[in-house]
């Protein structure tokens, strides 16, 4: 515990903000607190899941008490392979190169990583209900960590002619208001439709259908900052019901902007009762013979 802690206190060479109050024990976690805006409780409790995920595999790869001062370089690639997984699976299915870029200072190599985990923990601790669209969250993921990389490599923008910073700031709490809320308000107005309307189910989405967005290079679309007016944050303008009639794709017709399901529609009918209970079927008609 006490080689992960040190770890995390390696904040040199790391660019802080100018109007941000540098404490004496400030860690890793607060300084991406400082430049993204994440809650303070956020950063407390991941603070405290980074070590002991580091500490556990730390102390199994090293059980010799005199060389646990340093944290072991095995263990911290043991759990960010576990971490990432899902994230290099999703750039390789995409074919997009992941934003996991390593220096080549040596000794920076250790620091970088826990960044890296650092800023995937938080963004997952502060999620809420987009942990249940693992996708959506490699895309934040993807967007922010590109952006930690350019401010440690001290890229310009060239909109700005400034060094890269940010989309959504480091302002308290703003990726909760700016990132975490406008899709969760997606999600919650799809929710509201599917219970006060007798819609098909073609006629709203659910969690899986939002995050199949996120399955194809279309989402790259939705850009960084998310545009407010892209496909994803659309929703139908008129009031469905029953009778309203469906195009090719089972979308609603007459609104060319939302996006609808992306992939597999289900469609309701008397027929599913056979089909979900094809086997209690087949049983009984043997057995009856």
């Amino acid at each position: 515990i006490q080689a992960s802690f040190h770890a995390l206190r390696n904040t040199r060479g790391l660019p802080w903000p100018k109007d941000h109050e540098k404490k004496d024990d400030a860690d890793l976690l607060e300084w991406l607190q400082a430049l993204f805006g994440f809650q303070k409780d956020n950063v407390s409790n991941q603070r405290e899941h980074l070590i002991l995920l580091l500490a556990n595999v730390h102390i199994r790869e090293m059980s010799k008490p005199d060389q646990q001062s340093k944290l072991d370089d095995h263990a911290l690639d043991i759990v960010m392979k576990k971490l990432f997984k899902n994230y290099k699976r999703w750039c390789k299915y995409l074919g997009r190169k992941s934003s996991l870029w390593l220096p080549t200072i040596q000794q920076e190599v250790q620091q970088r990583k826990l960044l890296y985990m650092g800023l995937y923990l938080l963004i997952w601790g502060e999620a809420a209900n987009l942990r249940f669209m693992p996708e959506c969250l490699c895309y934040i993921y993807h967007h922010m960590a590109f952006e930690l990389y350019g401010m440690l490599a001290g890229n310009v923008s060239p909109t700005t002619g400034e060094n890269v910073k940010p989309a959504y700031g480091g302002a308290e709490e703003a990726f909760l208001k700016k990132v975490v809320t406008p899709i969760y308000k997606i999600i919650e107005m799809e929710a509201e439709r599917s219970k006060t309307m007798k819609s098909k189910h073609s006629h709203w989405r659910n969690y899986d259908d939002l995050n199949e967005y996120f399955w194809s290079r279309d989402c790259f679309r939705l850009g960084w900052p998310m545009r407010a007016d892209a496909d994803f944050f659309k929703t139908p303008n008129f009031v469905l019901n029953p009778r309203d009639q469906t195009n090719g794709e089972h979308r609603p017709a007459g609104n060319d902007h939302w996006m609808g399901k992306v992939n597999f529609v289900e469609i309701r009918s008397f027929w599913h009762i056979f089909r979900s209970f094809d086997r209690m079927w087949s049983f009984l008609i043997l057995s009856l013979q």
